[in-house]
Formats: C-alpha cells, structure tokens, sequence
C-alpha cells in the first residue's frame, strides 16, 4: 500500500502553497512528479499525456511572469487569462487521465506507445465540443476551433481547445448549468486564444495581442462573477421561490437567452456591464423572460399535450353523434347520410380547440414579447386571427349543406356536391396534419429537417413552432417506431372500442328519456324553467372524466403484458431459487469465466458478425447446459480456481455482512484442492445427501457390473463428484494419521492399492462385496465425528480404526482370503502379536489442533458422509439467497463482453450528502422511545439471524464476554447496525465494493497460471484465520490497518499494480455540503466522515468551505479533501474559489454541481444517500460500461438505466406496499418505456451518466428554484430533448432504501406529487409534448404528470359522480325519472358506469405480472392476496388521495417545497394530533365531505330506500371515505390502543387551545398550523383565487337542497324560504359573537353576569323551538336535519374568508373567523376520532391490526409483539 503514497513532509512545517512539487498532494496520480513511486505511473499512456500536456515548444510567453520549465500548456492559458491554481492542477489530473485512460482502450495499441495518439485527442476535442460546435452552426456563426480535420493532427493546438474549455468550466460554478453561456464564453475566449497563437498584433498599442483581462482570478471576477451575481439577483427576486414564476429569471431564462444571436450584440466581449441583460427591476428596460413563461394554470396540461386531448374530445363528440342513432354497430348508423354530415361536425369543434390553443398561447406566453422579440408577438396574433377564420369557413360551408338539404327535402346531388366542397375544405385544414403523418412515417427526413441549420427550413417551420436550440431531431429509427407505433395502436384501438360499446351507448338511451320527460316536480326552487339538460349534464361528468383518464388504465394493462414479455426474452427470472441455482451451478463456472473474464481477444475479432454469431451460440450453450462444461472446468484447472477465487471472494463479503454464518460459510464455499482430490470439490451445500444416494444405489445393484453402476452414479454430476471425493478424502486421511513407516500405514497402503487396481480393470463389483459398504459408511462416521471432537480420544479412534480393518479384511473380499494368503498380499502385519488386537495402537498421530486446514477438510468430509436433507435452505438468509440468485441469473442473461480492467471505461461515483447519519452513536443505539424500544433491539429483532452470526464474528475475533460489544467491539456494533440503516458509511461501503472488484479483476486479469494456482492454494490454508477480519477497530482510529474491508483475502496476492490500475479507472466522491462547517463546529459527523475516508483509499470528499474574508465579507471555495495514510491526516488536494454562496437553486443539484468537477472518467453514476450496492454486482460494472458502444436504435445511450433492489421491504407491511409499487415501477415500468417506447427518462438514482455529453450539456440536474424541485428527472428531460439516448439494464442492481412509516411515504409522495404539479408549468414537459412523434408523447403523458392527472381524475370522477347524485335526489328528478318506468332501467345502466372506478384494481396488474415473472405466477398471486388481507387497497387509496390533493393544489396555487422524508425505522407510535395536522386538509375533510353527501343523499333519495342498490351505488365512494379517515390509524404502530386513544384525545385538544406565544410552532399551537395551511393562498396568483373561490361555492349547495326538505318549508318552492333560512346563520353568529364577548369581559372578574347572558341564550333557544312546533310545521328532527345544510354553509364561508385574508385580517371579523375556524377543526377532530375511539374499546382489535402491520415479520417468527410493547434489549 506504501507504494502508493507520497513522501510526508518533513515536521513542524505547514502545508501551504509554496509545497515543492513533489511533496504536493495530489487526487489520484501524481501528475506534477512523473518520478514518484506510484503505480498508475508505470502506465506509458500517463506519461505520454503529460509528457503532451508540457510541449509547450515555440509558444509565446506570457509578460509579466516567471516562465518556469517544469509549466505545461495548462499553466500557459491560466497566465494568459487568469485562471485558478488549483482549478488548473484539478484539470491537468482531469485531462491526463482521460487520455491515458482512453489511449490504453485503444486496440490495437498505438505504433509509439511513448507519445499520445492524435487520434485519441481528436476523438476527445470532437466530444467534448460537440454542443459547442452545434451552437455555432444553429446561429450561423463560424467555429473558431481553427483546425481542420483534413490536414495533419496539430496536438498542441487540439489540447489548447480542450484544456480551455475544461478550465472555464471548472470554474464557471453555478454557470455550469447554462451550458450554452459557457458555450458563448469560450467562443470568444477561443478566438482570443486563436489570435494569441496566430501572432496578431493589437492595433491600438502596436504590442502583441494581449486577452481582454488577465492577472490573479481575472477569469472568476471578469467573466463568472457578473453574470453569476445577475443570477443571484433573480434569485433574490423569487423571495425564496415564493413569488409567481413570472417575476423573474431562472437558470433556463438566463441561458436560453444564449440561443438568439442578440447575445453577441447586446453583450459583446469583453462583457458590457452596463447591458440591459445585468438589469434586474422590471422598472428599467431588461431583459424579462426568454423562451418561455412558467404560469400557474391546468391548461397548461392541454396546452402540452394538445394532439392527446384534440383526439379524445373529437373521437367523444364522433361516438356520441353516431351513437345517439340507438344502431347495433356503429357502421350501420354511418350508413344514414344525416349522421355523416352531422360527424362532419367535429371539424367545428377542432377548429375550436386550435383557436383555444393559440388563446392560451397568447395568454400566457404574453411576456415573451419585447422590441426584441416581436416575431414572437406577430406568430401568436396571426395564429388565433387563423384559427378563427377557420371556425367561420367551415361555418359558411356547413351552413350551406343543410340549407341546401332543408331546400330539397331529400340529399339531393347539389346536397351531395356541397358534402363534397366541405371535404376539400377540411382537406386543406387536415394537410399540415397529413405533412406530420408522412414525416411521421420516415423519421430520418424529418431529423434532417430539423438538425441542418438553413434558412429555408426556418421559414417552412416557423409558423408551426418556434425556433429551439433543443428538441430538434427527436425522431427513433424505423424499427423503434414500428414497435412503439404498433403498441398504441392497440392501446388506443381497445380503449376506443370500450369507451363506445360501455361508456357512451349505454348512456345515450337513459339522456334521452330524461330529455323527454315531462312535467317534472321539482322539490326546490328552479331558477330555469325545462332545465333537464342540466341534469343529463351531471350524469354525463362522471362518464366524461371516466372516459378522459381511462386509456391509463389501458396503458397500465397492455404495459404489464409488454414488459413481461421484455422480461422473458430477456432470461429474467430463470434462476430464482436455491435449488434452481443447484441445477446450474455446474456452468456457473463457464458463465463467469464468458462473462465476467476478458477473453483474448484476436485484433479485430470483436463486434463482426461471425464474433456474434458465436458468442449467441456460446451463450445458448451455457444456458440450456449444452455440451459438457464441467468436463471443461476439470481439464482446466486455471478456469476453475478463477471461478473458485471469485466465488469465495463473494461468500467472504457475505460472512464480512454477516448475512451467512460461519457454518454456511463452509458449506458454500468452493475449498481448494488439497488432499489430493481428483475431482472439483463442489460447494457442500450441492453435494449434500449424495453420497447416501449412490451408497444406495450400490445396494441395489449388487451385482450389476462396474460399467452399469458407474454409469448409474454419473448420471448425476454432483453425485459422481461426491463419491470420488469421499474415497480420495478417505484414502488421504487414513494414510495422514497413521504414522509413516509403521506396519499399519503400509497393510493400508497395499489395501488402497488393490482397490485402485480393481477400479482400473473394472472387476470392483466382482472384487468386492457391495453389502459391507455400509458398514463401512457407519464406523468412517464414527472416526470422522471422534476427530471432529474438540477433546480426541486417541483409543476411541484406535478401536474405530480396527473395526474398519476387520471389515476390511474379514467382510470385504468376495473370495476369502486365509490369514497366510493375506500376509502373503500385505494385508496382515508379520509380527503374530500385533493380531492379537493391539493394531494400530503405536500408529496414530493426529496432526497438531491449529492445523485449520486439515480439520476444515474433516469437517467437510463429515458433511459430505452424513449430510441427509436437501439442503434447499442454504444459506439460511433470505437476502443471501436473493442475491445468490440475482446474480447467477444475471450471468445468463446477454451481457456484454468483459474488457480486461486497463481497457474499461473509467467511471466515478457521485453522492450528495448534507446532514444525515453517518453512523448511528452509541447513544442512539441505546435510546429507547416511548414503547421501551431502543433502535438496536429493533434492529436485533428484525435482522435476528445477522445478529447472530455478527455476535459469532466478534467471538472469532477475540471477544470474550457479550458486553464488550460496548466497549472494546463498540465500533463494529455502531457499523453493524449502521449497515442496515439508510445511512452514508452503508452507502460509501457499497459503492467501495467496485474498488474492490475492480482491484480482484485486476489481478485476475494479469495473474499468470502459476500465481492463481499457488495463491489458491495460500488462500486455502489462510482462509480460517482471515475469515471476515474487520479491522475497523476499535479503538478511535486504528493507525495499523489489518484485514481491512478494503483488503479481504484476495489482496493478500496482489502484485501492488491492482490498486494503480483500480485508482485509475474509479473514484468516489461525496458531496458534503456542510463538511467544512461539521469541522469548525465538532460536529461527531465529521468525525465520522473522516472515519470512512481513513478506511476506503478511493474516497473524497467535496465541501464548500466558508472564509471570513475581511469585515462581513466571506469568500466561498470549492474543496477536495482525502485521508493520507503516511501522514495519518486528511490533507486537502484542491481548493477552487467560488464567484459566492452555492446554493441559488434547489439544494441537492447545487451539491451536486459543485462536486462534478472532481469526478473523473468516461461516466459517473449518480448515487443517492439511501442507496446501498453488492459486491457481485460490482464485478459486472465494466460490462455495463461497454453498452456505451452499442447503438439502441439510430443513437447510442447517453444514460444506462441501472434496476433497484428497494431493501426495505421486509420492516412492516407498508414497507412492503411501498416497495412492491416501487419494485414493479423501477423494473417493469422502465424496461417498457425504454423498449418498446423509448421514453425512459432519468427516475432513479444508480443510472449512469456519460460524464463528457452531460458536463457540456448542464450537468446531472436542473436546480432552479421550485420550477425544478424534481431535479433528477429534468436530466432525463435534457438529455432526449438535446438527442441523448436512455435504456435500461437488468442484469446489474443497486439497493436502495424507501420510507416505511406512513407519515413518511406520504410526505415523500406530497414532495412527487407537487414536483410533478411544477412539471406540469415547465418549458421541458411543453417541447417534448411537442416535440415528439404522436405515440412517443402518448407514452410520455402517460408515464410522467399524466399518471397524476388521472389520479386526480379518478377522485375527480368519485366527486363528480356524488354531488350529480345529490343534485338528482334533492332536486326531485330522480323520483321523477323513478315513477316512470322506462327510465328506470335507464337509470340503472347508470349506476354500472360506477364500477368502471372500481377498475382501480388494475392498476395492480404491474406488480402482480412482475412478481410472476420473478417469483413465479403461484407466489404472485399468493402475495397479492396476502397484501389485501393487509389492506392494501386501504393504502393504495390513502395515496392517491395524497397525490392528487398536493398535484393538483401545486397546479393551481404553487406551494411546492423540498420535505425532508426522514429515513429511520418506523416503530414508534405516532400521536392523533400529528396525524390531523398532516392529513386534515388532504384527506380527513375531504372525506367528511364525501361522507355527508352520502348520508344526505341516503336520507333523502327515492332510490336508496332500495338498500341493495344504495349498497351497489356507493360501495366504493364509502371505501374511498373509510381509507381516507382510517388509513393512518390502521397503519400506525399501536393505532387502536385505547389507553393511547385517551391521551392522543387529551393531547389533541391542549394542541387545539394552546395559545402559544411568537415562537410556537405548529407542532405546538394549532393557530400556527392553521396559518401554515394557508401557506398556499398567499402565493397563488388571481385566477388561483377566483378557482378556489368557486370551488368553495360547492359548500352552499347543501342548505339550498336540504332548506327545501325542512317540515317547516311546508313543500314550498319560492326563493323565499332560501333566502329565509340565512336568518338562521346571521342569529347563530350574532349568539356566539355576544357569548364570546362576555366570556372575554365578565368570565374572569363578574363570573356570575356570563352565567346569565349563557342563561338567558338557552331560554331564548327553547322558546324559539317551542313557538316554531307550535305556530309553523317545524319538526323536532328539522333540528338535526338543519345541521347538515348549516354546518357546511360555516365551512364554506370560512374557506372563502381565508382566500379574502389579506383584507380581513385588520378587521375585527378576524378573530371571528379564527375562533369559528378552531371550533371547525374540533368537530372535524372528534368525528375522525369516534371510529378510532370505538374500534380500540372492541376487544381484539389492537392485537389484528399489529398483526396486519407487521406480518411480513410475524411469519418469519420474529417477536414483533415484543418490540411493539416494549420489553428490554437482548444485550
């Protein structure tokens, strides 16, 4: 490990920048001394690069400056132009590496491999300036790269460009994510750079051409800084992203303003501060918002996906017009020329939706319009001007039609020729359209069209869309188009032939009844006389809605089938069990040496199709277990003990994860051939019980001969492999504990010899008797368990050992042999005595007890004799066995072709880290909650087994008694229980594990046969000692570093070169934001990071560190840091300063963004902090990196989707739920989006990013304000809209973690959701909706903000469906409809609509068809129905609630904000007050609501006295009303406890009256909370307000229906009685006010006048009653009644003067509505309360719903029960 390291300085002198060269610290090789001991330095390539990087030849020096020769290209530009130090060493590592890197993938290798090769170079400038060469040539300006491809390679001069453009971006900061502002920075910079070269002399001083600035930072402060500041200043603006998006400039504005040409003119170069570009207040002329507008409305969603919505509504209007003729078939209805020309109609209606269209476009893109832009302006007028002269034609023409028919009476010819005229009319309206469909149809013209910059194609496209930068050239090849085409077809065919025969033509027969019926009587006051059109409306809504959000549904279905198919062709699944592995483990070997081995490779051999033909035929081979591999392996030695050496390497890194124990260790492990064993010795857990099979097969066929029997037992491979080894194992340990040269070892000798002979001439069932075999069998059992023994018995072994030789002797021959014939043979000893019994007994020496090696292979000899089960359950651990199977199937499914590791792609991981726990403290191990539950119990329970064999390690490893786990082992307890938390040293000790694959490969790629052979052997007999040494030790910091994590068994062999070559192709860094901060406050975090740094060599970390610069003044700096071993400290490696504060944006890209500059290599995997890896699957890394080569239809990728594993399914059921949803959504879901339908964008986190595109492209994340609080998935928006690629992988998986309490999913599912609302306003949603091909967007909508939309439609729909109902039974029309009898069945096929909602179900289809296609179609559906007896559906339900209230409130008022979810272990009960504050407004008052309805309409409907239909007609809306009430109690630890009832009750109500003072918060008070929760209202914009008004008006609907009802309205209908009944509201205000006022003035000093005044109110009440029962027909239950028509008038009247709040709040009514509020929320508290109150007072309860909580443990036996009542930790 030394070699790696740098000399340390010499004592006592700080490290500062004046460090001579060698002694500079550096990241990962030493670039500034290429005569450093360190091994990535005995690559040629790197010394070449360097060696490039310092011809600086002839160059012009800088003035002013010492030119010192050890300064390279690099440090040339940084004098020129004034860059960094530091960002100039951080690019010069960036860029040798890169090239080494690539130039050692060259094949064949270069001619000199001295000198970097221009090709290499070229390949690189061309990528890296790709976008930048794009740019140019969209806004018709020249390149000023100056090199042509043509002529010969000028290195130099390419490496000038590329170095430029690397250290303007490593120092553009924030800037970096405008991609196209870098772009315009270095074009002038270029051309500076380009006059610098060409010797041009400036013609005002006569001097050589100088740069426009330069000197110390000159780039940061000349060029960064205004234009970062100016972002700054808009930052300011959107006041912490709370103002309207309108308001100001985001990181998109600010770039996209790079895409016009006004750029060059407006901000010149050198940049002009004084341009209206820097000017920030609207009130001077700036520069507003460009490329597009983000305002807050739901039309944006038709305004996006136009073409989806056109298509729905014309094919509604098409099927209700030729529906409404009552034909079987629509084809005979068409057959009627009136309903042709009436289907002409939709014409009108899309004319209509295009005018809608360019309406909204004006209306809210309005503020694109500047002097600058005015062809935005006349394109958006002339647009609707179009659009509307469209409606009037086909207004004129169609009039004409039928005025011509109404004339003739008939269709006459003229009629006929008319129809016509109006085709030719609508052909020339359809003929953009036509265009579409043809380029639709050859993707390439269209590409082409829109990728060659002309000005023609300009004008030919202007009017249909405005001009972008991005989104051009969208379009897949022929074959991708066929496949995803054909997909929707079908979609879209089903859903349309549904929606006709189910949806529409049922209805029509039931809208015409109700249009016809007569002399209706209204129960209330009609204000339109014939207004049954109304009612047919509100039984049209549901259906309508249903109809719009159904082909989700369909999609859902259809995707499932797909995706499963995808799955099936792609082998997933074979492989998913234990003893399925069994099966194959015997070309296990042959799949890990095709796959994960590098082959020879001949020059050229790769990639020709009699290479693919081959390796296809290898592959089917190996999976159907063709040909005979395992003879293979035995002839190859050198396969087999590489196949050894990997596969225990895999089961070492279990045991180190204690997720198998010692034992399983032994039984799955592949031991070294030692003992002189002739076969493979297979794992033991696959030769169990066979040698008793063969014993018995040898019984029967007694007398069969040896060919027979022996072929009988080979039959099974595993079972002749047994048997061999057993003799051999035998034979070597009879003549190993027998003394040589003793009489006994050589009448043992000469009996082997016999038997061998016999078995050459095969005369061994004729030699022998088979009978005695078992006799045999019983005493080996015997000695093999007396030398297992710890004590050894010596004369034990000595009577085994003669009982054996009696049988031997006595029983064994066919023909006896006479004592005279065997000594004759050597098989009796000479000397009489010795018969005389005292055999053996001077002969037996056992070898020496720590002889580890010898007794492992007893004890594996013992498994193998006696072994009688199957051993399906090995290993015993579930997660093992997952991953096991993972990772056998992966190696049978198509993979690429491993390169060797020096010709891989370099990679790096990137994780973005802010404050969450590293590793959990003692303290909060032992911290009990309020149940008696400390973490680590919970997690001793949970995770039983792996505590077990952790306690079993730390006894191996010296631990003596059980409470040294607090003490001496206290480190390996936190990092135990840390590795199955979400925290950062489980995610770094993962993402480590591709260090440590990658150095295992890289030995195994060099080591000659020799070294395998012998270090197998080494590793055999070292095995025991090494076993999972952890070497974390226990002490603070341990200096010595024994068996690490990062050195297992394996780097015992290593050469020293590994660790070179694993530095070189990875590195990992981790984004602490605050790390700087940790240190200065001593934060134990920071010790912690450190910790972790110590530990893993390939480490770094990233902060930004805070320096007091001078009075209020702070500098800002981007730092690397490392843990250096020779110095024992972490040392800093670069520090770049920053142009001020990180974060403008959204947090995590900023932290991300900052960090990209340290990555290195080809591609970088984005990793998040719940995120965890394998060491498998690490070991497949460089093949995944080779699908970068291979092309995915006309492109190649851009982005490798990579599947998850979500791990935290086993804590309780809903863990369960959320991953089950979150599994089908990560496998399935992708693998169908990215094949068929190539929309896969970036969702997760472990997909890996080509680094080089991306980094010119901006970056891994979009990080404006709010806008982007998705961030990931607007990488996955950039890169198809900028032409990337993104696919998707299977057969490598990374861990990740969810949230498992439902307090926690729901806040994770608000953050989504709100997330997806924001996307819906993004420019990115509005260009690919438009952008893309018709049936790419279909998939699109439907994958991304459309799966919110029709969530929301769904609950929509349950609302539309209510209130219609309500309306129709308190208006009267339903007993209309009812007492007609026709319209009776009518109204029934009304009421079936309501179960398409019920179609919900399908949405369940995903998981229940992935789990078959992973688990087998029997465990799905047993899963399945197990998760509805755990309430699924109640959860399910609970979240969409959830999502479509925080999507849709998004959407209409903003509010979105980053929730921090919280990744602990859920086991603690959580309070009923918490619960209201989180779900009161999204779910509980939603659901009183419905619930009301419901009740009023069962009150007061003709139909619900019929409770067989009221029962059919609300089932599932009760269902909805009872998931969204319940759910948080039902899925809440304890949740029906009825003592903790009580005190949520008690605690409920101090939160409700808690006065608090300034600093409450609103866990504390409930008026805080209820100012937050209208946090919303005072962000939303106009039309936000007036939305929300008028959906509180619903709320005045009831006492307008219900007043009617009243005994006391005596049946009347005039208005009266309406306007009447608010008396009753103003006297019930007028009361509380008077009561309130003397409480406030009497209650405390004069007690007894507020007795009084409460007195004389409950006098006047009763009177009032008593006059009304005897003067009016008032009923004593109007009482009740009257309630329900009031109580929502209150709430109504409260959420419209919360919208008024602003003018309010000064007025005295404040307070009013503040107190009424409160006493709102107190009713709304205790009605939720009285369904959990009453379920914990029944018995039983409490103990089901734990049972349904965590059942998933309970039937793993766990004692879950012990956890949730709290007893005491094991320990």
């Amino acid at each position: 490990m030394a070699a790696i390291r740098y000399r340390a300085p010499p004592p006592g002198r700080p490290r500062h920048s004046q460090t001579p060269e060698d002694e500079e610290p550096f990241n990962i090789i030493p670039v500034h001394n290429l005569l450093a001991d360190h091994p990535s330095l005995r690559y040629p390539e790197v010394r070449a690069a360097a060696a490039a990087l310092r011809a600086v030849g002839n160059l012009r020096r800088p003035p002013y400056v010492q030119w010192q020769p050890s300064m390279d290209l690099l440090d040339w530009l940084a004098l020129f132009f004034g860059f960094q130090r530091d960002n100039v060493r951080n690019q010069r590592e960036h860029l040798v590496l890169h090239l080494a890197n690539a130039q050692m993938r060259l094949t064949p290798p270069p001619d000199n491999i001295d000198t970097l090769d221009p090709g290499v170079l070229r390949r690189f400038r061309r990528k890296l300036l790709k976008n930048y060469t794009s740019w140019c040539s969209y806004l018709n300006k020249k390149s000023n790269i100056w090199i042509s491809d043509r002529s010969n390679p000028d290195v130099r001069r390419e490496l000038l460009y590329v170095s430029l453009y690397l250290l303007i971006w490593g120092e553009s900061a924030n800037l970096r994510f405008m991609p196209e502002c870098i772009c315009f920075i270095f074009h002038n910079m270029a051309m500076e750079l380009n006059k610098i070269l060409e010797d041009y002399i400036d013609e005002n001083t006569g001097q050589p051409v100088m740069p426009s600035f330069s000197g110390e930072n000159a780039f940061l402060n000349s060029v960064v800084k205004p234009i970062y500041e100016t972002v700054s200043a808009e930052v300011e603006n959107s006041k912490n992203g709370t103002a309207p998006h309108t308001s100001w400039r985001n990181y998109d504005d600010i770039n996209e303003y790079f895409w016009s040409r006004r750029c060059f003119e407006k901000l010149k170069w050198p940049i002009d501060l004084g341009s209206n570009f820097f000017v920030i207040s609207s009130k001077q002329k700036h520069v507003g918002k460009t490329g597009f507008v983000e305002q807050r409305s739901f039309l944006n969603l038709f305004r996006s996906f136009d073409r989806l919505f056109v298509m729905m509504i014309l094919f509604l209007q098409a099927a209700i017009i030729v529906a409404w003729e009552q034909k079987d078939y629509p084809w005979h209805a068409l057959e009627s020329r009136d309903v042709q020309v009436r289907v002409l109609t939709i014409f009108f209606t899309w004319a209509g939706l295009r005018f809608l269209q360019s309406l909204l476009d004006i209306v809210l893109q309005y503020r694109l319009v500047s002097r600058e832009t005015m062809w935005y302006g006349v394109r958006m007028v002339s647009k609707s001007v179009v659009a509307a002269g469209w409606i009037i034609v086909f207004g004129v023409f169609y009039g004409r039609i039928w005025s011509q028919r109404n004339k003739d009476r008939r269709w006459s010819g003229e009629a006929n020729t008319r129809v016509v005229t109006f085709l030719e009319v609508a052909g020339v309206f359809v003929l953009p359209e036509l265009l579409a469909i043809v380029l639709f149809i050859i993707p390439w013209v269209r590409n082409f069209l829109e990728n060659t910059n002309w000005r023609i194609f300009y004008l030919l496209s202007w009017w249909f869309q405005s001009r972008s930068f991005v989104g051009r050239g969208l379009r897949e090849g022929l074959v991708d188009n066929i496949k995803y085409s054909l997909f929707w077809i079908l979609v879209l065919a089903t859903k349309f032939i549904f929606s006709y025969f189910l949806q529409i033509k049922p209805m029509i027969k039931p809208s015409q009844l109700m249009l016809d019926l007569k002399d209706v009587k209204y129960e209330w006051h009609e204000f339109f006389s014939n207004s049954n059109r109304f009612a047919v409306g509100l039984l049209w809504l549901p259906v309508v809605l249903i109809y719009l959000m159904d082909l989700q549904i369909w999609y859902s279905i259809y995707s499932s089938f797909v995706g499963a198919a995808v799955g099936l062709f792609a082998h997933l699944g074979e492989i998913r069990n234990i003893p399925q592995l069994r099966l194959r483990f015997q070309f296990f070997a042959s799949a890990i040496q095709f796959n994960l081995m590098p082959e020879e490779q001949l020059l050229n051999a790769r990639g020709t199709l009699k290479s693919k033909f081959k390796d296809s035929i290898h592959r089917l081979k190996l999976r159907y277990g063709l040909g005979r591999p395992y003879k293979k392996l035995e002839s190859n030695q050198v396969e087999a003990n590489k196949f050894a050496l990997v596969w225990n390497e895999i089961i070492m890194i279990f045991r180190e994860e204690d997720i198998v124990s010692d034992c399983d260790l032994e039984l799955l492990e592949l031991p070294q051939n030692s003992w002189n064993v002739r076969v493979i010795r297979w794992p033991c857990f696959l030769l169990c019980n066979e040698l008793l099979l063969a014993l018995g097969q040898a019984k029967e066929l007694v007398d069969a001969p040896d060919k027979w029997l022996w072929y009988k037992i080979s039959k099974n491979e595993y079972r002749r492999c047994a048997v061999i080894e057993a003799y051999d194992s035998i034979k070597h340990l009879l003549l190993e504990i027998i003394k040589l040269n003793t009489e006994e070892h050589s009448i043992l000798t000469v009996l082997f010899q016999e038997i061998d002979h016999s078995l050459q001439i095969e005369k061994f069932t004729k030699t022998f008797k088979m009978t005695t075999l078992p006799n045999f069998h019983a005493k080996l059992i015997k000695l093999v368990d007396l030398l297992k023994k710890p004590t050894k018995d010596v004369n034990q072994i000595v009577n085994t050992l003669q009982a054996l030789y009696e049988i031997a002797v006595r029983d064994f021959f066919k023909d006896k042999r006479s004592i005279e014939q065997l000594k004759e043979d050597g098989l009796v000893p000479h000397d009489p005595a010795a018969m005389a019994g005292h055999l053996f007994e001077n002969a037996v020496e056992l070898p020496d007890p720590a002889d580890e090696t010898f007794y492992r292979n007893v004890r594996r000899l013992h498994t193998i004799l006696t072994s009688r089960d199957s051993m399906h359950n090995v290993p015993t651990n579930l997660e093992a066995r997952r991953r096991i199977a993972f990772f056998s199937n992966s190696l049978f499914m198509n993979i690429p072709h491993a390169p060797q590791v020096e010709k891989m792609m370099a990679f790096s991981v990137l994780t973005p880290y802010y404050s969450e726990d590293v590793i959990y403290s003692r303290e909060q191990l032992r911290t009990e909650n309020e149940d008696g539950i400390s973490t680590l119990y919970y997690l001793q329970t949970i995770y039983d087994d792996e505590w077990k064999n952790f306690m079993e390690r730390m006894r191996r490893e010296g631990m003596v008694n059980d409470h040294e786990i607090w003490t001496t082992k206290l480190r390996d307890l936190r990092l135990w229980a840390s590795y199955r938390g979400q925290t950062l040293s489980r995610t770094v000790r993962g993402m480590m594990y591709y260090y440590r694959a990658l150095k295992m490969l890289a030995f195994l790629d060099s080591a000659s046969e020799m070294d395998i052979r012998e270090g197998a052997r080494e590793l055999g007999s070292m095995r025991r000692d090494a076993v999972g040494l952890d070497g974390l030790g226990s002490e603070r910091f341990p200096s010595t570093r024994s068996l690490s994590r990062n050195s297992s068994s394996v780097s015992l062999l290593f050469k020293g070169h590994e660790y070179g070559t694993a530095m070189m192709k990875y590195t990992y860094v981790v984004a602490c934001q605050i790390y700087g901060t940790q240190k200065a406050k001593k934060d134990p975090h920071a010790d912690e990071i450190l910790f972790l740094m110590q530990n893993n060599d390939a480490l770094r970390v990233a902060y930004v560190d805070e320096v007091n610069a001078g009075r209020d003044m702070k500098e800002y700096y981007s730092v690397l840091v490392k843990y250096d071993a020779q110095l024992e400290r972490e040392v800093e490696i670069y520090r770049v300063k920053l142009p001020g504060p990180l974060k403008l944006g959204e947090g995590k890209p900023e932290n991300q963004n900052h960090a990209l500059i340290f990555t290195r290599g080809d591609a970088v995997q984005t990793i998040d902090m719940n995120q965890d890896n394998y060491f498998e699957e690490a070991l497949k890394m460089r093949n995944l990196l080779e699908e970068y080569k291979q092309y995915y239809g006309i492109r190649k990728p851009t982005i490798l989707g990579v599947r998850e594993h979500i791990f935290t399914g086993s804590v309780s059921s809903l863990a369960w739920f959320m991953s089950a949803q979150e599994t089908s959504f990560v496998t399935l879901g992708q693998r169908v989006l990215a094949n068929p339908l190539k929309v896969r964008m970036h969702y997760g986190h472990p997909d890996v990013f080509d680094r080089f595109w991306f980094l010119t492209r901006g970056g891994l994340s979009k990080a404006s304000r709010v806008i982007n609080i998705s961030e990931d998935i607007f990488a996955g928006f950039n890169c198809t809209l900028r032409g990337g690629n993104v696919t998707h992988h299977e057969y490598i998986q990374v861990g990740k973690g969810r949230d498992v309490g439902l307090n926690q999913i729901s806040m994770f599912e608000a953050k989504v959701a709100s997330g997806n609302g924001e996307q819906v306003l993004s420019r990115d949603i509005y260009r690919l909706g438009h952008r893309l091909d018709f049936f790419r967007m279909l998939s699109f909508f439907y994958t991304t903000v459309g799966f919110f939309f029709n969530t929301m439609m769904v609950i929509l729909t349950v609302y539309a469906f209510l209130w219609g109902r309500l309306y129709l039974a308190l208006s009267g029309v339903e007993g209309s409809a009812l007492a007609n009898s026709s319209s009776n069945k009518a109204l029934g096929a009304i009421l079936n609509q309501q179960f398409i909602i019920q179609l919900g179900l399908f949405t369940a289809l995903p998981m229940i068809v992935e789990n078959s296609l992973e688990h087998g179609f029997l465990q799905a559906i047993w899963d399945f129905f197990t998760m509805q007896l755990q309430l699924s559906s109640v959860f399910y339900t609970f979240s969409m609630g959830t999502r479509s209230h925080y999507f849709g409130r998004t959407i209409l008022h903003g509010g979105a904000k980053y929730r921090a979810t919280g990744r602990g272990f859920v086991v603690q009960h959580k309070s009923f007050a918490e619960n209201y504050r989180l779900y009161a407004r999204s779910h509980f008052i939603k659901a009183i609501e419905l619930g009301l309805i419901l009740t009023v309409y069962a009150a007061h409907s003709p139909v619900a006295k019929d409770t067989f239909v009221y029962i059919a007609l609300t089932i599932s809306s009760w269902f909805l009303v009872v998931s969204w009430i319940l759910a948080p109690f039902v899925f809440n630890p304890s949740g029906f406890d009825w003592l903790k009832a009580v005190y949520d009750f008690d605690d409920f109500m101090n939160w409700i009256w808690y006065k608090g003072g300034v600093f409450a918060k609103a866990e504390q008070s409930w008026e805080k909370w209820w100012y937050e929760e209208q946090d919303h209202l005072r962000t939303t914009g106009l039309l936000g307000k007036c939305v929300e008004i008028v959906l509180d008006l619903r709320f005045f609907f009831f006492q307008f229906g219900i007043v009617y009802q009243l005994g006391i309205a005596a049946g009347s209908t005039s208005i009266a009685v309406y306007l009447l009944s608010w008396i009753y509201v103003f006297v019930v205000v007028a009361i509380y006010v008077l009561v309130a006022y003397a409480h406030e003035k009497y209650a405390a000093r004069e007690h007894i006048y507020y007795r009084l005044v409460q007195f004389l109110v409950i006098v006047l009440a009763v009177l009032v009653i008593i006059g009304l029962l005897e003067f009016t027909s008032f009923r004593f239950v109007d009482l009740f009644t009257s309630l329900l028509a009031f109580i929502p008038t209150g709430w109504g009247m409260l959420l419209i003067a919360q919208v008024f709040r602003p003018m309010l709040q000064k007025t005295i009514l404040w307070q009013l509505v503040v107190s009424v509020s409160r006493l709102y929320d107190i009713m709304f508290g205790v009605i939720v309360m009285t369904p959990v109150a009453f379920l914990s007072w029944m018995p039983g309860f409490q103990a089901m719903q734990t049972r349904i909580l965590f059942n998933e443990a309970f039937s793993r036996g766990l004692r879950i029960m012990q956890i949730v009542t709290g007893k005491k930790s094991m320990i």
